[in-house]
């Protein structure tokens, strides 16, 4: 048997060669989003982090224009691309910052695909497009103060007034909330023995109000806020009419943590390669920091769980496009690549010292910002026992 003897030459920003695994048109949407974050965002990206703020709807408009809201949908003004395709752009935004990652993900995986999914044809046709193009932002609101591990116990009430839905409770830690033009909201429908319903609820509706959280130290670069409903009056096609309990929004979750495996993996590869090049460039005892051992170890494992972590989300990605995806496979992603991400970004931070928590290097924001994706979305716990589950068949979650 013939083997092959004449090995690419080495790429130092990818060892593995993983950029063989992919195909032309999946590096071009790679590099076309890498060169938006490049020029729009890394210009700025570090004063929204101190400032706690950012330009969301000009960014959507941009993101809208790129093609990268709600990338993977097909119909409505959506571009109907692969699974890997956005994974691939998740990764790129994520380098720049989990807040702008979020934004997209946010619109794209959670508002947008909950519609696509789970809503009337006239819901799609009023919203998908807008929101497809940036004209308009979307939120999803699952989490309370109360209950974010734990969705089932929410406390946001739907309850039948004639032909209406009203809406009291409140969601918190909501991405986008604040800017929105619509929230897709799961409420527990009382008179319908406690089941877990979905509403589409345009923002300017009387009752709604949406306060932004501020004093963030994680997730500076996005808008947080809680939603609070006063009485909310809905129609009684603001309902998604086939989807009842926790699988409407458990369905969207999935999608959103598909991005997250592949986000996590540019914040982490962002970290590192401003330790390589800090390393190479610092000099210590009369030689640069990249020259000593214990670096060099620790530069050796970055990248090392750094690869692991991208062949995962690739494999994951390659699944979803031909067979679809479990949600216990989005959990061994979560579960892997965000702890790998955030244990990269704090060993980055020590060769580069004290160096490491300033703003002028992107280490510290990105470590900062990872720890919000570990719990966010599922936390590392919950993943950890989805995953024992489904291992051994044994429920441990109560």
């Amino acid at each position: 048997m013939a083997h092959a003897s004449n090995p690419r030459p080495l790429n130092r920003q990818d060892l593995l060669d993983i950029d063989t695994m992919l195909s032309e048109d999946e590096r071009a949407v790679r590099d076309s989003v890498r060169a938006a974050c490049d020029a729009e965002i890394e210009p700025h990206i570090q004063q929204w982090y101190e400032d706690g703020a950012l330009p969301v709807r000009e960014l959507a408009r941009m993101f809208g224009e790129l093609g990268v809201l709600g990338m993977h949908l097909d119909g409505y003004g959506c571009p109907g691309m692969s699974a890997v395709d956005y994974g691939l752009a998740c990764q790129e935004l994520e380098a720049s910052d989990s807040g702008i990652r979020s934004l997209v993900s946010v619109q794209g995986s959670l508002a947008m695909f909950a519609i696509w999914r789970w809503g009337t044809e006239e819901q799609k046709l009023e919203w998908l497009p807008r929101l497809a193009a940036g004209d308009a932002i979307g939120c999803f609101g699952l989490t309370e103060p109360d209950h974010g591990s734990d969705p089932g116990s929410m406390r946001t009430r739907a309850r039948r007034d004639g032909d209406d839905w009203v809406l009291n409770g409140a969601k918190m830690w909501i991405t986008n909330g604040s800017v929105a033009d619509v929230a897709v909201v799961w409420a527990n429908a009382g008179e319908e023995n406690g089941v877990i319903r979905g509403f589409v609820v345009p923002t300017d509706t009387p009752g709604f109000s949406a306060p932004e959280i501020k004093h963030k130290m994680s997730l500076r670069a996005s808008v947080t806020s809680e939603l609070l409903f006063d009485n909310v009056r809905l129609p009684g096609d603001a309902v998604f009419p086939d989807v009842r309990g926790l699988k409407g929004p458990l369905s969207c979750l999935s999608e959103a943590r598909y991005g997250i495996v592949w986000g996590a993996i540019g914040a982490g590869r962002a970290s590192l390669d401003a330790a390589v090049r800090y390393s190479t460039e610092r000099h210590q005892f009369g030689k640069p920091l990249a020259g000593f051992q214990l670096t060099q170890g620790k530069l050796a494992r970055m990248s090392t769980d750094l690869n692991t972590g991208q062949l995962l989300a690739l494999h994951l990605g390659r699944l979803k496009d031909s067979v679809g995806l479990r949600p216990e496979q989005v959990s061994v992603g979560k579960y892997n690549n965000v702890s790998a991400a955030l244990e990269v970004c704090r060993t980055a931070r020590t060769i580069l010292g004290a160096n490491g928590i300033s703003g002028e290097f992107p280490v510290m924001r990105h470590a900062n910002n990872l720890e919000s994706v570990l719990t966010y979305e599922g936390t590392v716990e919950m993943h950890a026992l989805t995953i024992g589950k489904a291992l051994t068949g044994v429920d441990a979650f109560r």
